[in-house]
């Protein structure tokens, strides 16, 4: 359904509207292995910077997408890994600012690559960048987040803070909760700390939306969220929407929603096997899947091969 490689969407993004996705790295290259990622595993768990795809096939097909279609309303960096892993960020982004000056460019990064002055030099320029912070001590980090050696809390809660300070764009910073990872008091007390030495411009609360990659793993309710505000009383702070609130916005397709269920209909099927046969990107099918899922209309299941959606 899509001739491009690299570019995915535009896709419903609940905190972006219409948003043309960049994707810069295979999936899944990641300095993180989280144990809530609907994306899937970590295959290439790394802190490694490199050209891990071709900088002039990303801008050929910006090229010709900025020719055929109408502005999203945002053009972010995201998809199957960490996106500032890829080195030639920077070149991509500068390409997209000269050729959409009007369109303004967010980065989706979980934040752990801060500490380098390469990589906050290289989304510097950024309207919005939106990195991740779920834990604040080393235990917890390890825990939900299953990241690289030798990449610890304190370093991303290091990087982060110096990449607000030489910032002048927007930081949204998104805390995932998950209960019995790092809901208990300490840890929202460290949580908090960190943020007051980061000071983003917004905290966003989001949860589980979909399976993650390991079994029993539950979402925060509301009540629970709320609560974390409450505990927190900070300014700034929101949960973010509903995945069925996607509905609402213009790039949500209907005829999208429909093939995935008639796909599913046939018989149970990955993410990974959804892709495949639909030509879309994963990011995109699962901003469909977890709408569907909300709905009620499909449920997940995990076996051998992975998390296999059914019709219910």
């Amino acid at each position: 359904m899509t001739k491009y490689k690299f570019l995915f969407g535009p896709v419903p993004s609940r905190r972006l509207g219409m948003s043309l996705g960049i994707d810069l790295v295979p999936a899944k290259v990641c300095s993180l292995d989280c144990v809530y990622c609907e994306v899937g595993r970590t295959t290439k768990l790394t802190a490694n910077r490199a050209e891990y795809v071709p900088l002039n096939g990303i801008l050929e097909e910006l090229n010709d997408f900025f020719i055929y279609n109408e502005d999203p309303d945002y053009i972010t960096f995201s998809g199957s890994g960490e996106p500032t892993l890829n080195n030639r960020i920077k070149e991509v982004l500068q390409y997209v600012k000269s050729r959409k000056p009007s369109v303004p460019v967010a980065v989706l990064t979980n934040g752990t690559l801060c500490s380098d002055i390469n990589v906050r030099q290289a989304i510097i320029n950024a309207d919005v960048v939106l990195p991740s912070l779920d834990a604040a001590t080393d235990k917890v980090f390890t825990k939900i987040n299953r990241p690289v050696p030798l990449l610890t809390a304190a370093k991303c809660i290091e990087g982060l803070t110096l990449f607000r300070q030489e910032y002048q764009g927007q930081m949204w910073l998104e805390v995932f909760i998950l209960p019995g990872y790092n809901d208990d008091p300490y840890e929202l007390a460290a949580i908090k700390n960190a943020i007051l030495r980061i000071q983003p411009n917004k905290i966003q609360l989001n949860t589980l939306d979909r399976p993650g990659t390991v079994p029993g793993l539950r979402s925060a309710t509301r009540e629970e969220l709320i609560r974390i505000i409450d505990f927190w009383d900070l300014p700034n702070v929101e949960i973010i929407a509903s995945a069925v609130l996607r509905k609402q916005i213009q790039s949500y397709k209907e005829d999208i929603e429909s093939i995935i269920l008639g796909t599913i209909t046939r018989r149970p099927c990955t993410l990974k096997d959804l892709s495949i046969m639909l030509g879309l990107h994963g990011n995109e099918i699962n901003k469909y899947l977890s709408t569907l899922e909300q709905e009620g209309k499909i449920y997940s299941t995990q076996e051998e091969r992975g998390i296999f959606f059914r019709l219910k």
